[in-house]
């Protein structure tokens, strides 16, 4: 049988906690293993994140045991599964009883849970190589466990389900979920069989709460090549469920002139072209959903083409529904809504060319997403020919280097008119209200626009000037001011 102990070698925390574990094993005479995602990326060489525990036995008995051992006050139980968390610095634990589990059709919740050996729950694993185990009891230590051939599948960087996949996928759709995210997480390849199940069990993937979908959507967002995953829920007919709007981008052509000819395409290009720039989760979801609305807006014009007018606004106003839909944080709402409606704004400055008021401008509706905003849009750029690219990055070098300058920039974010609201009021003898709003605004776009110098002195005079004109026009009399 293969010991693997010398693989943790490299990882002293995880062999020092591991001993630990073997003590509380063989204290209670208790077969214990390592399994999952950490014996995978033992051999991946990848960082070790958490500890995967499963016994043979109680496992919230030998948790609570183990974290006495650690110097842990309290365990997180879960009884129903026999499965405890411990919340152990520097590496979490979790503890499962190892377990077999039957399924409604309609649900992924087990209906039945049944104890059982290493044999029965390596069995019901999703993928053969997150179903090997090492064994962790002090006489045995490091030994591997690979029924279904784990390592085997490591070596063709290949997914396989243990089981047949129709069995797999319908026992837990979301598994289907999982499998997209491990392809893109790891560069592996989905089996035939696996693909073929997915197409077979797609329309199952609705049985399972949104908040479990979006939580493994956002997963292959953040992996290095989204678009290995996103490909996969396209073409296993998953995005129709998971992600309607970008399915409908799928075959829909657009002028190749800086992008590809087809939306879905270019997209998924403009999603891998920001996960290379950026590790940020959110700025990835912004370039998946900036062109969110070129289905809705796509027309035919004789001579330049496909048209998508107004995409970048009606996008933005789409977002709020699909927000409600996936269960997205209204803060993350927020950002793709402005990311998506701004997308077009730096270039359109490319393309024109630059003023310092059409800077400003820029600068103040971005607020403090303006470099995320400069990162979409250099993601968004998918053309083929390289001097098109290199024309289009030299402008948006232009445009960043007018922004470069820091003390305009902290400026400009926590930006408005230097006159405010009370001194408003008293000047033109009315009270708080819209019209003290319109005012403001006036004032603040003559500043943007450079026709007044950001200074009190001269906002104040701007005020004297355009006070009568804003009166006359005020229908309602005005309040007195005490």
């Amino acid at each position: 049988m293969t010991n693997i102990k010398d693989l943790l070698q490299p990882h002293p925390q995880c062999a020092a906690l591991l001993e630990r574990v073997s003590a509380v094993a063989a204290r209670r005479d208790q077969e214990v293993y390592v399994v999952g995602g950490f014996v995978r990326d033992l051999f991946l060489q990848r960082p070790l994140k958490e500890i995967d525990l499963m016994v043979v036995g109680d496992g919230i008995e030998f948790a609570q045991a183990l974290a006495d051992e650690l110097g842990v006050k309290k365990i997180i139980p879960f009884p129903k599964f026999s499965t405890a968390k411990i919340p152990y610095k520097p590496l979490a634990v979790e503890v499962a009883a190892a377990r077999t589990e039957t399924y409604q059709p309609d649900s992924r919740k087990p209906a039945t849970v049944r104890y059982t050996d290493l044999k029965g729950d390596l069995l019901r694993r999703d993928f053969t190589i997150n179903a090997m185990a090492m064994d962790v009891r002090p006489d045995s230590f490091g030994n591997l466990h690979d029924p279904h051939g784990g390592i085997a599948d490591l070596q063709k960087q290949l997914l396989v389900t243990p089981l047949n996949p129709e069995e797999t996928f319908a026992e837990d759709p979301l598994r289907m979920l999982r499998a997209a995210y491990f392809a893109s997480e790891l560069s592996f390849t989905l089996s035939p069989g696996c693909l073929t199940a997915m197409v077979h069990q797609a329309h199952r993937i609705t049985i399972v709460s949104q908040e479990r979908v979006t939580a493994e959507f956002t997963k292959i967002l953040q992996t290095s090549k989204p678009s290995i995953g996103l490909l996969i829920l396209q073409e296993s007919g998953l995005m129709q469920y998971v992600f309607p709007e970008i399915h409908a981008m799928y075959g829909l052509e657009q002028t190749p002139e800086w992008h590809h000819k087809d939306i879905f395409a270019h997209t998924l290009q403009v999603v891998d072209n920001a996960a290379r720039l950026s590790d940020k989760m959110k700025i990835r979801f912004a370039a998946l959903v900036h062109d969110i609305a070129k289905p809705r807006t796509r027309r035919i014009d004789q001579r330049r083409g496909y048209t998508f007018y107004g995409h970048d606004y009606v996008g933005s106003k789409m977002l709020d529904q699909i927000a409600r839909r996936m269960k997205l944080p209204n803060e993350l709402r927020d950002y793709l809504k402005k990311m998506t409606e701004l997308h077009l704004r730096p270039i359109v400055l490319a393309k024109e060319g630059v003023t310092d008021s059409a800077i400003r401008r820029l600068m103040v509706a971005a607020g403090d997403e303006i470099d995320d905003l400069m990162t979409l849009c250099r993601a968004d750029i998918t053309s083929k020919n390289p001097r098109l690219v290199q024309q289009y990055m030299g402008n948006f070098e232009r445009v960043e280097r007018k922004m470069q300058d820091v003390q305009e920039r902290d400026a400009m974010q926590a930006f408005q008119s230097p006159v405010r609201g009370d001194v408003i009021m008293k000047v033109c003898g009315i009270g708080e209200g819209k019209l003290v709003g319109k005012i403001k605004s006036a004032i603040e776009e003559a500043i943007l626009g450079g026709e007044i110098e950001n200074t009190y002195e001269a906002a104040y005079e701007y005020l004297l000037t355009i006070k009568d004109q804003f009166l006359q026009n005020h229908t309602s009399p005005p309040k007195s001011i005490k």
